[in-house]
């Protein structure tokens, strides 16, 4: 077979199981399109090529002797360097950590693995995860397969960039404040925040610990329900299980969304600058929602406490796993990550109480929400992407960023909620460059969401459209004519 890689893992899976491909044969397929495409772009940073190989070898073999070995039998797969994979080089994205090794998996490698994932290497991260935009002084930046002098978003920038550009159709990101949202929005794939604890992200130093999430990204929805189904359930590292069993995921979706309440907000109802063309984004999902069924008023969840949770979170978050760190050597960590962990110090007990109580709040008003609205739709980032040489924008809209936290506000603010949210591409603008949106749905309401998002998926078929790839493997800068390539027309 010659398009493997344009195949989803759904696909990829179900030929390996019906044993019509064999896992050396999809691992060969991934790490030869790692060597043609990933120049350019630089998703791919670790690659265990000979590894990968064995680990395919016995994945056959164990097919051969008493079939399949989970749900992901068989798939070739690069994790996210924040995530430690037992035996390979996990950088974290930072000199410190430039030549560790972990002798264990972290949590979600390892049910990956359970699951019948080959793994293969891993994929670029800003440092410590810091940031939306993926660059680091250990393996350099990664840039847009649609665009390569433009940014591909991050964390999750590698996982992004690699999925845009077909080289895996499916993996591991995590999201805190945008980092799976954010670069699925620039490279216009699908990225899942889930409900807290549907996938377990156990913290070594904070077990009570809720605004990071580990989540799906693929190039269909149905990968990101398949990846679900293999990585979801309890975890006796969690101090609390969600109430949302693994099988909960998949199933039929509704022919039409006739009935489906859905609330849009622009600006997040505190004026968040937002880009033009990500405005347009927005406008052409309210159209094709309104062209499925769907109610789509102008409402917003009360998210006027939603920075302060957020940002005196984040920094305890960041003071608890990187404050020793950052104290003992401050010359190996950017100067972004110093910030958030001085931030974190410097919060005092009357400020934590008061924190916690605004949290409180926010809850209250994200349930008065929902008591007229099923989803929650928004603008997927508020810029394109922008220039990759860059840190991170120094304005949105024309409105300074005095923090560079500050052109992410459009995720953080739902990262304050805890809400599941799926970003899903939403076309291209007039300069060709993805776009993406938000949906929002209730607590542990994730199957419902994703099953809503199928509807919408189907509908336009936006990430259908691939990155312009020469025959020598050169990717090369997205025509403008995508721009209108899945009008709304088209659905109406």
């Amino acid at each position: 077979m010659t398009d493997l890689h344009e195949k989803s893992a759904t696909e990829l899976v179900a030929l390996m199981t019906a044993g019509e491909l064999s896992s050396r044969e999809a691992t060969r397929a991934h790490l030869d399109r790692i060597e043609a495409v990933n120049g350019p772009i630089n998703a791919i940073v670790t690659i265990d090529a000979e590894g990968a190989m064995q680990r395919a070898a016995e994945a056959d073999r164990r097919f051969a002797e008493s079939g399949p070995t989970g749900a992901l039998h068989g798939l070739p797969m690069t994790h996210k360097d924040t995530h430690q994979v037992a035996g390979m080089r996990s950088t974290n994205g930072s000199p410190a950590f430039a030549e560790h090794v972990p002798d264990r998996d972290d949590l979600i490698v390892a049910r990956l693995r359970a699951a019948g994932v080959v793994a293969t290497g891993k994929s670029n991260v800003p440092e410590f995860g810091a940031g939306s935009h993926t660059f680091n002084e250990v393996f350099g930046t990664t840039t847009n397969p649609y665009a390569p002098t433009r940014s591909a978003g991050g964390s999750s920038g590698g996982l992004a960039a690699a999925l845009a550009a077909r080289i895996q159709p499916l993996g591991e990101g995590s999201d805190m404040g945008g980092s799976v949202r954010i670069p699925a929005s620039f490279c216009n794939v699908f990225g899942l925040r889930p409900s807290l604890g549907v996938i377990p992200m156990p913290g070594e130093r904070n077990a009570w610990a809720w605004l990071g999430r580990v989540g799906p990204m693929a190039r269909t929805v149905e990968d990101i329900e398949l990846f679900m189904r293999a990585a979801s359930g309890p975890a006796a590292e969690l101090q609390l299980q969600a109430p949302l069993d693994a099988s909960a995921f998949g199933g039929e979706a509704p022919a039409d969304l006739r009935g489906v309440r859905i609330g849009v907000s622009r600006d997040f109802g505190l004026g968040v600058p937002v880009e033009a063309p990500m405005l347009a984004a927005l406008d052409r999902a309210v159209a094709v929602f309104e062209s499925l069924g769907a109610t789509v008023e102008e409402a917003t969840i009360d998210l006027s406490e939603a920075d302060r949770v957020f940002g005196d979170t984040r920094a305890i978050d960041f003071a608890t796993g990187l404050g020793a760190l950052v104290d003992s050597q401050p010359e190996l960590v950017k100067p972004e990550v110093i910030w958030n962990v001085e931030k974190g110090w410097a919060l005092d007990a009357r400020t934590l109480i008061e924190t916690t109580a605004a949290a409180t709040r926010l809850q209250q008003r994200v349930r008065a929400y929902f008591e007229s609205y099923d989803l929650f739709l928004t603008p997927g980032a508020q810029v394109l992407p922008f220039d990759a040489t860059l840190r991170y924008p120094s304005d949105v809209d024309g409105v300074e960023s005095m923090t560079y936290l500050d052109w992410m506000r459009s995720a953080c603010l739902l990262s304050a909620t805890g809400l599941p949210t799926l970003a899903m591409p939403a076309g291209f603008s007039d300069s060709g460059l993805p776009t993406g949106v938000q949906l929002s749905a209730f607590h542990y309401r994730d199957p419902q969401l994703l099953r809503v998002a199928r509807v919408f998926e189907a509908a336009t078929g936006y990430a259908r459209t691939a990155p312009e790839i020469s025959g020598d493997g050169r990717i090369v800068q997205t025509a403008p004519a995508f721009a209108g390539a899945h009008d709304h027309r088209d659905v109406e």
